[in-house]
């Protein structure tokens, strides 16, 4: 190991890799972590890591000032790009293009960790192949006061299905609140046919499990909700032994079955992965070995079609599909279709011409839905919530855990949050109205103005 210009030059497979500012602080407010530590992290453990990006290519989401900060996604390749390290060209829904590049060894491991990306973030196919997923992803992402313990239960009612399917399913704890389910597949089938398949999947898991939810408004969640939408094309989630931005520097930890009812999330970080790591080696060391097939899940879809129940929606960005449902949250339609049938009785009984023009504007929904805040940091957007709360005391004792509704709002290359509160159970005489948001910096609103 070599130092140059506040920089220290690793070896790394016979490759050497330059780590700008190694000493620079990446964790402070729990465990203390530089960029260098981080760094040999990852060294440590890279035959998993390198299992779940290796040959893909990756959406480089960088923290470039420490996982305090917020990050930054970024497709394209570096122009700095070594020699070493390649790209594959991958299209978007939008028709766009862009280089993304493909980590390879351990040696580009480090290359895109100098970069800030401490979480690894793979497409679910191989740079042979870009139109066919080897990779069914179920994330199971459990909703405000939803419990550890039913986000376990439901992942070993996936399990179960699975099993009964004849598909080999490997877990790990998502670093957060959640749990990742992945299935390697046989590189067969299109984007669109891998999420019909994940929907199928999701719908199945709901019916034999009552704590489970496919439901995409968030409105109409309830338990661990089923994230089919993973399996659309140009999504991506965290792979395993990424490092998460929560104080302790909690890791995405693959894990045995046996393990799942017992294991705690707190217990995996940067700290005890690599011991665990060389005591009893990778839990997911197999899995390319066990490709399946998605044939019964797509019977299972055709069967749910059959019956009436039809596509569910698809993330704002693409392109609406064909039989997919309004893409319009389920209050706001519920609150549309009254007001035409009102408008249509009042419009019977009144004089045309005393009718009076239709006010223009955003439609009101019928759930009681106010924004509090909104912000590209998420710490001030809650700060903005407990503000809100200090406030509004009476009305806020009486919200449940579900009712405040935190929305991550990713755009091409920033992410933001949106604080709503649902006021379904507070009584309409002590309702706050909708105020300015506190604080209210949305990033989208520049675009929206020049557009209207």
């Amino acid at each position: 190991m070599a130092k140059a210009d506040d920089a220290e030059l690793l070896e790394v497979g016979g490759r050497e890799v330059r780590i700008s500012s190694p000493s620079k602080p990446y964790f402070t407010r729990g465990v203390q972590l530089r960029k260098i530590d981080l760094v040999h992290y990852f060294l440590a453990v890279a035959p998993g890591a390198l299992r779940g990006i290796v040959d893909r290519p990756v959406v480089l989401k960088r923290f470039v000032n420490g996982a305090e900060a917020e990050p930054f996604y970024q497709k394209r390749a570096p122009s700095d790009l070594p020699n070493w390290m390649r790209t594959v060209t991958l299209s978007f829904p939008s028709g766009r293009t862009a280089e993304e590049v493909v980590v390879d060894d351990a040696a580009g491991l480090a290359w895109i960790m100098n970069l800030g990306c401490m979480e690894l973030h793979p497409h679910p196919v191989r740079s042979g192949d870009l139109d066919h997923p080897d990779e069914l992803r179920v994330d199971l992402d459990p909703q405000p006061g939803v419990p550890w313990t039913d986000v376990r239960a439901v992942a070993m009612e996936v399990k179960a299905l699975l099993d009964e399917l004849g598909l080999v399913a490997w877990p790990k704890t998502s670093g957060s609140r959640g749990i990742h389910i992945n299935v390697r597949i046989e590189p067969r089938w299109s984007f669109t046919e891998v999420r019909r398949a994940a929907l199928a999947l999701a719908r199945a898991v709901e019916k034999r499990c009552p704590m489970a939810s496919s439901k995409w408004w968030k409105e109409e969640r309830h338990g661990v909700f089923l994230d089919y939408n993973q399996n659309a094309k140009d999504r991506t989630t965290c792979s395993a032994y990424s490092v998460r931005p929560l104080p302790d520097a909690r890791v995405s930890m693959p894990l045995r079955w046996d393990e799942v009812m017992t294991c705690d999330p707190a217990d995996f970080t940067v700290l005890t992965v690599p011991d665990r790591f060389a005591k009893i080696g990778d839990p997911h060391a197999t899995m390319d070995e066990h490709a399946g097939v998605l044939d019964v899940l797509l019977e299972i879809a055709a069967r749910d079609e059959a019956e009436g129940i039809g596509d569910a929606p698809w993330p704002p960005h693409f392109r609406k599909g064909e039989g997919e449902p309004a893409r319009v949250q389920p209050s706001k339609a519920r609150v549309s279709a009254a007001k035409k049938k009102m408008e249509k009785a009042e419009g019977e009984d009144a004089d045309p011409a005393a009718k009076p023009a239709a006010k223009k504007g955003r439609r009101q929904p019928t759930m009681p839905l106010i924004v509090i805040a909104q912000s590209p940091d998420k710490s001030a957007a809650e700060a903005g919530l407990e503000r809100w709360k200090q406030q509004n005391p009476e009305a806020a004792a009486l919200l449940a855990a579900d009712d405040v509704l935190v929305d991550r709002m990713r755009g091409s290359a920033y992410v933001w949050y949106r604080i709503r509160v649902n006021l379904r159970s507070v009584p309409e005489e002590i309702r706050p109205a909708q105020g300015v948001p506190d604080p209210d910096d949305d990033p989208t609103r520049t675009r929206r103005e020049e557009n209207a």
